[in-house]
């Protein structure tokens, strides 16, 4: 069974910001990539580095001869160390997808709920959680 992380509410969380966690003895990056969470394990696979820190960017993405299309801006990680390319969303590298990735947790945001109110109240915050 994974363990519950709170992370921290989901207006500390911008599009485009990250959080880097300490989780059972485990760096974990948590994206705000366009209003989606994603996580991600705070190592590249190539030689380790600290990869969540890297630069959070887009990518050319296909298009026709003679023509440049870029697209998924805040969805790309750039390791630090030597620029390896992935995917926040899936946690795939861009180069090799089915070989080489960063093992992703499951993150939720849930309801802000406050066990000590007797009486019905409106929830107006909500958390960030780490699955892990």
């Amino acid at each position: 069974m994974m363990e519950r992380f709170v992370v921290c509410k989901a207006t500390e969380m911008q599009p485009g910001e990250r959080k880097i966690v300490q989780v059972g003895g485990r760096s974990i990056g948590v994206f705000n990539a366009n209003g989606e969470y994603y996580a991600l394990r705070n190592s590249c696979p190539h030689q380790g580095a600290p990869l969540c820190v890297g630069r959070l960017t887009g990518t050319t993405l296909p298009s026709l001869p003679g023509s440049h299309r870029y697209g998924r801006e805040g969805e790309i990680l750039a390791c630090p160390w030597h620029g390896w390319e992935f995917d926040v969303t899936t946690g795939k590298s861009l180069f090799n997808p089915h070989q080489c990735l960063v093992k992703k947790y499951d993150v939720a945001v849930e309801p802000l709920e406050d066990s000590l109110e007797t009486f019905p109240v409106s929830v107006e915050e909500e958390l960030v959680v780490l699955y892990a």
